[in-house]
């Protein structure tokens, strides 16, 4: 007798998921792994422990924060793998203390003593010599003394304002009169850590022992009885009242005022913190008792940043030397985009030309316009001073999105949009309801008697710093139904548009979810009829449900799926009939993978299309998102079996997600040579 078929559950069963918050702490592990990894050099090992701090930090005030305020409003609803926000809650307590653990465990046991087998030596206070002490005491006087500012704490003085990631010094005293309370900031403005002279190598000594050695120069006349360092994270998470706003500038203005006042999300103690002086910070900082974090070691190792930037040449990855492509070295680079697109893979490409590309469109005469949206743009930026350069000196139309609501660049973007405002530059906040993350630029020419419409387009933010680190792809193009695309979308940014098709991009949260679904079903149904569908999407996270079901539907009905995703992923590949066809790979490497790539191989007419937007909720249906299509058949061969089979052939830095959740490893086979992706990368662009 035939056995029955066991029907598949509905493609919104929880179960199908995995949870969005535990795999970004998974993401986190694969950093953490990156520190652990004996093949990559001793200081990048440092590097990735100081990120994986920093990340948590982030996690905290952002993710975890908004998790508290769902739970301190009663909410109830379930995340897509069916749990509550308490529940998450819970879950997030249990992996981070685990995860925190591994990591002092690892700072303490394996890379300092590593560090000290080649010289360098993180010291206590108390470790070094005499005459080293002398001088740290010196240090202390000179240079630390001035700036320190110790705040006491009784009926007569109320308890200290803490600020956001602040590390702090709980400091007990004595006098006749008994014990007292006072806080003392550790100043972020100094160095960390403070080198003392030694004969060879190097030795550094935390900057809270220097403090803590000479407590008694800040309070002088009564005995130091101890002290304890502590560290806070504060509630990030703000939301922005804009509908019932005037003014969305003075309303992000006084949100980041507010966020410095926030909820305290987690404190930090060391284990040695008697329960005394816990119960003086708790009481006025009030965190849940389940968010207070005792470790082994120093406080915030997001720090380490300081030890991984020492030079120590040996110690590094290999200078890389990003590549300037021909094109760019031509007298007029506006001829050589006329000529064919050009698409630059970052950092092993130079963002230099990006930066030339407005540089001489703001001096060149014949051109009459410039617009650009800013998301990230970094401090001293060199695009900004090519706009203003552009609008100030050579009196061009410059018009500016400067997204107020990015996440911690608040701050620096409504600085820039104000000195953009003096100079006269047609500057607009960005809009109602709506993040614009989109990352395009638009040059428009007069040539003889036509004007025509040079287009930059890309992945990652106009930002020249942190072009070195993420790996990106940026785009130039003439083509002329992509710039009157790009006139339209900046004419939706900056004035009152219905429009809800474009030429060829694709732009949230107006087309692209549903463009996207439709190419999928295309190649379902192509795979039905012959046999040959082909998925390859690679992105920083995947979160969306109804573009995962739709990739399952397309797994289930047989289309190969590879899916490239650095960070969190709520899909679930392998599971019968779901999801067998798919495969999940995350790549953690020297640079942080930031480009997004969505492939069809739509039966051989491939398309390719690059862009901002990653497959979650926020980026399809809450921001303004540009992902454009590459059409030269030259770039879609680089972009196929360059860039994406490189990436999918990584057996060094790839770990690939079974339908557990867990993620392992690859290894080469014993007959494949050893493919590092990023490595690759870096070699052909440096013949």
């Amino acid at each position: 007798m035939a056995k029955a078929s066991v029907a598949s559950p509905p493609l919104n069963d929880p179960k199908l998921y995995t949870n969005r918050e535990l795999s970004l702490l998974d993401f986190q592990r694969r950093v953490f792994a990156e520190a652990c990894d004996e093949s990559n050099p001793l200081l990048e090992r440092v590097k990735f422990l100081s990120i994986l701090s920093s990340n948590l930090d982030e996690f905290f005030m952002v993710r975890f924060a908004g998790l508290r305020q769902q739970v301190e409003s009663g909410v109830t609803e379930l995340s897509i793998d069916g749990r509550t926000p308490a529940a998450v809650t819970e879950a997030i307590r249990i992996d981070v203390t685990a995860l925190v653990s591994e990591a002092y465990e690892f700072w303490e046991k394996t890379l300092c003593p590593e560090l000290r087998k080649v010289g360098i030596h993180i010291s206590h206070y108390e470790d070094v010599t005499k005459k080293q002490r002398a001088y740290l005491d010196e240090y202390f006087h000179k240079t630390v003394f001035p700036v320190l500012t110790p705040l006491a704490f009784d009926p007569g003085r109320p308890f200290p304002y803490i600020s956001n990631l602040s590390l702090n010094l709980a400091v007990k005293v004595r006098d006749e009169r008994g014990d007292h309370f006072a806080r003392l900031k550790v100043p972020d403005a100094l160095p960390q850590f403070v080198q003392v002279p030694v004969e060879k190598g190097s030795c550094f000594v935390w900057l809270e022992d220097v403090i803590h050695a000479n407590l008694s120069s800040l309070f002088p006349g009564l005995d130091i009885v101890a002290s304890y360092p502590f560290h806070i994270t504060r509630d990030a998470e703000f939301a922005v009242q804009e509908i019932e706003s005037d003014d969305l500038l003075e309303t992000i203005e006084e949100a980041v005022w507010q966020r410095r006042f926030s909820e305290v999300v987690r404190l930090q103690v060391n284990r040695t913190m008697p329960e005394d002086i816990l119960e003086i910070l708790t009481s006025n900082l009030e965190p849940d008792p389940r968010d207070i974090y005792r470790v082994d070691g120093p406080l915030d190792l997001s720090r380490l940043k300081a030890i991984a930037a020492l030079d120590y040449p040996e110690l590094h990855d290999k200078l890389a030397v990003p590549y300037t492509p021909p094109a760019f070295a031509e007298d007029d680079l506006f001829a050589a985009v006329r000529k064919e697109d050009i698409l630059l893979h970052h950092p092993f490409d130079s963002f230099q030309p990006v930066v030339e590309f407005f540089r001489r469109a703001a001096k060149d005469p014949d051109v009459l316009a410039m617009k650009i949206t800013l998301y990230r743009t970094g401090q001293n930026s060199p695009i900004v001073a090519a706009l203003l350069d552009g609008a100030v000196e050579h009196a061009k139309q410059v018009a500016v999105l400067v997204e107020l609501k990015a996440r911690f660049d608040e701050e620096s973007n409504i600085e820039w949009a104000k000195a953009l405002e003096r100079e006269g530059v047609h500057v607009i906040y960005g809009l109602v309801g709506l993040k614009v993350h989109s990352k395009i630029g638009l040059i428009v020419r007069r040539e003889g008697d036509t004007m025509r419409r040079y287009v930059h387009m890309a992945t990652g933010n106009y930002n020249a710093q942190t072009a070195r680190f993420y790996t990106d792809l940026g785009m130039f193009t003439a083509d002329e139904q992509i710039g009157a695309d790009a006139t339209d979308l900046f004419n939706y940014l900056t004035g009152y548009s219905r429009k809800t098709e474009f030429r060829k991009l694709l732009v949230a949260p107006l087309n692209l979810r549903k463009r996207l679904e439709q190419m999928i079903q295309r190649e379902i149904a192509r795979h039905r009829a012959h046999g040959d569908g082909h998925l390859i999407f690679k992105m920083n996270a995947l979160e969306d449900q109804p573009m995962i079901e739709a990739l399952y539907r397309a797994s289930q009905a047989g289309v190969k799926i590879d899916l490239l995703v650095r960070g969190l992923c709520c899909l679930r590949p392998g599971l019968p009939g779901i999801s067998e066809t798919i495969t999940v790979t995350s790549i953690v490497g020297r640079f942080l993978e930031h480009s997004r790539i969505y492939y069809f191989y739509n039966g051989g007419s491939e398309e390719v299309y690059l862009g901002s937007a990653d497959l979650m909720p926020r980026n399809l249906s809450r921001r303004v998102e540009v992902v454009f299509p590459v059409e030269n058949p030259k770039l879609i061969r680089r972009l196929r079996d360059e860039i994406l089979k490189t990436y999918m052939a990584d057996n060094v830095k790839a770990r690939r997600l079974d339908s557990d959740g867990k993620y392992t490893l690859i290894r080469p086979k014993s007959d494949e040579p050893a493919v590092d992706s990023q490595a690759v990368f870096l070699a052909a662009r440096s013949r």
